[in-house]
């Protein structure tokens, strides 16, 4: 998808299309003030913000943890131990094709899992285990194709977003998500099976991000049939197998950003749903 950097003066009314029963359990408000999005056009969202009919690929990874700590915003953050002393890194892309009161648009979410404010913190456990309260997962990047969203993002939750050129396709049963930089440079290229063993999700988790000084954290759930694949072999033995080209990272400036975090070939786990439903709530502290 290309970029969008056209911001109408008016929200999309399109309210009735968010019927489904996932989206009554929310209660739709507005801030507490509208967001003033450039100098002649302020927006009265609702929220939290709901998208229908989302095409999610994700794929989790092994990296290193000395370099995922680096990149902590906060001294009370630190990443969720992975086997062997690594951490975790999770890309998450997304077409929103309809999305609440504005135009869809494609993102990734590149971001590390967190715990925050110390604890016991077991290999993987803290991921998979409710009981681990202070658990979530911090965006260190997260491009996405409209502009309107970019400013929402930085303004509402201090999150790190760009509006870059974002493709996400689907051919022989691979989704192929490949973004481009400002300079129109590949960077960023993921595949994701989009078969495999049906697990339906319903999860609720919480995004940490710094705005203002200040360490936040949003509430985003989710609903849907994902096809997950698992390799254990990664779980087991760092730099397991052969680079099966998963993951590719270019050779521009956040290409390298990327490589920094000496990310290893071979996923442990992808996750696939043609049509998810989602959410994401204003932050609190």
């Amino acid at each position: 998808m290309k970029t969008n950097y056209t911001i109408e003066p008016n929200l999309i009314d399109n309210d009735p299309d968010f019927k489904d029963d996932f989206f009554q359990r929310f209660q739709l408000r507005h801030a507490d003030e509208p967001l003033q999005l450039t100098d002649s056009i302020s927006k009265n969202y609702k929220f939290p913000t709901f998208y229908k009919d989302v095409t999610c690929a994700i794929a989790i990874f092994f990296c290193d943890y000395k370099a995922a700590q680096a990149i902590m915003p906060h001294p009370s953050m630190k990443p969720v131990k992975g086997t062997l002393g690594r951490a975790i890194v999770i890309f998450s892309c997304y077409e929103y094709k309809q999305v609440l009161n504005i135009k869809g648009y494609n993102e990734i979410a590149m971001t590390i899992p967190v715990m925050v404010g110390g604890g016991f913190s077991p290999p993987l456990l803290p991921l998979v285990m409710k009981n681990f309260k202070k658990t979530g997962y911090y965006v260190f990047s997260m491009p996405v194709t409209s502009q309107e969203n970019q400013l929402r993002g930085l303004k509402i939750w201090g999150l790190p977003k760009v509006t870059e050129e974002i493709d996400i396709n689907i051919e022989n049963d691979i989704c192929s998500t490949v973004a481009k930089d400002e300079q129109g440079e590949t960077y960023f290229e993921l595949k994701v099976p989009t078969k495999g063993k049906i697990q339906h999700l319903d999860e609720t988790g919480y995004l940490y991000s710094l705005k203002e000084g200040h360490l936040i954290r949003s509430q985003t759930n989710f609903q849907g049939k994902f096809h997950i694949n698992k390799n254990f072999s990664p779980i087991l033995k760092k730099n397991a197998g052969k680079d099966e080209g998963w993951l590719k990272l270019g050779h521009s400036q956040r290409g390298e950003t990327l490589k920094k975090l000496k990310i290893e070939s071979k996923p442990f786990q992808f996750r696939y749903c043609p049509n998810m439903n989602s959410c994401f709530d204003l932050p609190f502290h």
